[in-house]
C-alpha cells in the first residue's frame, strides 16, 4: 500500500542476457508495467535491457560458474525480500531466482518463469544436456507458474514436474515504417535488375539454421539469379563466411533498417532449426512479406497460414519453396495477402502486459 491507498505490486524481473528477443521482451514488459499505475519494476541481470524500471546489476553467467552463481543467488535473495512477485526469463535466470526465492523468502514470494529457448537435440554434449535437465528440474520445483513460448518446451518442463504451465504471449515490438522505397533499398544493396532478393534477419548462431540457407541458395536454378542477404551478427560469422565462398549470399552485419530490407525482399526466409514465437516472423507478416519459415518449435502457431512452412535442416525443401515463389508471382502475391490477413491476429504489447498483470494478481493472491 502506498500513500493515498494505492496498492502497488513490486515486480522483480530477472534475466541472464539482454541480447536478442529475450531482452526486447523484458524491455517491453518493464516499460509497459512501469507506466501502469499499481506497479513498481526492478530489472536484475548482467546488462540493462532498457525499457524502464530500476536496474540492479546481477552477474548471471551464460553457463554454470559456481562462484558467480552463488554470488548471484545472494544478490537475488536481497532483492526478492523487497518484491511481491519475481518474473525470471530464461532457464538459468529462472533456476537461480527460484533457489534465491526459496532461500531468501521461504517460498512466500511467487516466482513466474518464462522459458524462451529449447536445447537443440544433437548439438549439446552429455554434460550440457545433464545441466539443462537439472536446471529444468529446479525451475519445475520452484516456480509457481511457468510460461513457455512453444508446446515442446511446455511438455519438457511438465515432464520435470511443473504443475502450472501456460503459453506465454511474446509479441514483436513495433517496427518503424520503412524509410526507403524497395527500389532504393535494392540499389543500395547493389541488386542487379532481374535478380531476386532474399532477406533473412537472424543472429549468426547455430539455432538460426543459416548453413541450411546457404546450401539452399546454391541449389536454386541458375536461370533465376538471386542475392540472399543476412542481417545480423553473432559467433558464426567466420564459419558462415567460409561456407558462403562465392555463393550469392552476403552478410550485412547488424542493421537498424530491418523494415526497409523486409519490405524490399521478394522472399523473406527464416531457416531456423528451432524458434519459440519468432519476432522476425511476426515483423515480416506485419509488413505483408512473402515468408518462408521452417516448421520448428512454435513457428507454425505464430504464422498460421501467413507463411510457407518447410522442414527444418532440409536445404532441398527450402530451395524448392523459394524457387516456387520466385517463379510463380501469383503464389507469391497470394502468400503476401495471407500474411496481411494474419497480421490482424498477431499479439501486440498490450496483450502481453494484460497476461502478466493478470498472472501477477493471481499468484500473489494465492500466496
Amino acid at each position: 500500500m502506498r500513500p493515498g491507498g494505492c496498492v502497488v505490486t513490486r515486480v522483480l524481473m530477472v534475466l541472464a542476457t539482454s541480447a536478442g528477443g529475450v531482452g526486447r521482451h523484458v524491455a517491453e514488459l518493464a516499460g509497459g508495467l512501469g507506466g501502469t499505475p499499481g506497479f513498481e519494476v526492478v530489472v536484475a541481470g548482467p546488462q540493462d535491457p532498457g525499457g524502464g524500471g530500476v536496474f540492479e546489476h546481477v552477474g548471471i553467467a551464460d553457463r554454470p560458474r559456481p562462484r558467480q552463481d552463488l554470488a548471484a543467488v545472494r544478490r537475488l535473495r536481497a532483492l526478492i525480500r523487497r518484491a511481491d512477485v519475481v518474473h525470471a526469463h530464461g532457464l538459468r535466470a529462472g533456476a537461480l531466482a527460484g533457489v534465491a526465492a526459496r532461500l531468501g523468502a521461504g517460498g512466500r514470494v511467487p516466482v513466474v518463469v518464462t522459458l524462451h529457448n529449447a536445447l537443440l537435440s544433437g548439438t549439446a554434449s552429455g554434460v550440457t544436456s545433464a545441466v539443462h535437465r537439472l536446471l529444468e528440474t529446479i525451475v519445475a520445483r520452484t516456480a509457481t507458474t511457468v510460461l513457455v513460448v512453444s508446446d515442446d518446451i511446455g511438455a519438457a518442463i511438465a515432464q520435470r514436474g511443473a504443475k502450472d504451465v501456460r503459453r506465454a504471449i511474446v509479441p514483436a515490438p513495433a517496427l518503424p515504417p520503412p524509410g526507403r522505397s524497395p527500389d532504393q533499398v535494392r540499389r543500395d544493396l547493389g541488386v542487379e535488375p532481374g535478380t531476386a532478393l532474399l532477406v533473412t534477419v537472424a543472429r549468426l548462431a547455430q539455432q538460426k539454421g543459416l548453413d541450411t540457407l546457404v546450401d539452399a541458395v546454391q541449389l536454386l536454378p541458375s536461370d533465376h539469379p538471386v542475392l540472399a542477404v543476412i542481417a545480423g551478427d553473432g559467433p558464426l560469422e567466420g564459419e558462415l563466411t567460409r561456407q558462403i565462398g562465392d555463393a550469392p549470399v552476403r552478410l550485412l552485419g547488424r542493421r537498424d533498417d530491418v523494415a526497409d530490407l523486409v519490405a524490399a525482399a521478394d522472399v523473406v526466409v527464416l531457416p531456423s532449426r528451432w524458434e519459440g514465437q519468432p519476432l522476425v516472423a511476426q515483423e515480416a507478416i506485419r509488413l505483408g512479406a512473402a515468408l518462408i519459415a521452417t516448421d520448428a518449435g512454435g513457428t507454425a502457431v505464430v504464422t498460421g497460414d501467413g507463411a510457407r512452412l518447410v522442414r527444418a535442416g532440409d536445404p532441398g525443401d527450402l530451395a524448392g519453396a523459394i524457387a516456387h515463389l520466385l517463379t510463380d508471382p501469383a503464389a507469391r502475391h497470394d502468400l503476401q495477402a495471407r500474411a496481411r490477413r494474419r497480421a490482424a491476429d498477431l499479439p501486440v504489447a498490450g496483450d502481453a502486459l494484460a497476461q502478466v498483470s493478470a498472472l501477477y494478481a493471481e499468484v500473489t493472491r494465492s500466496e
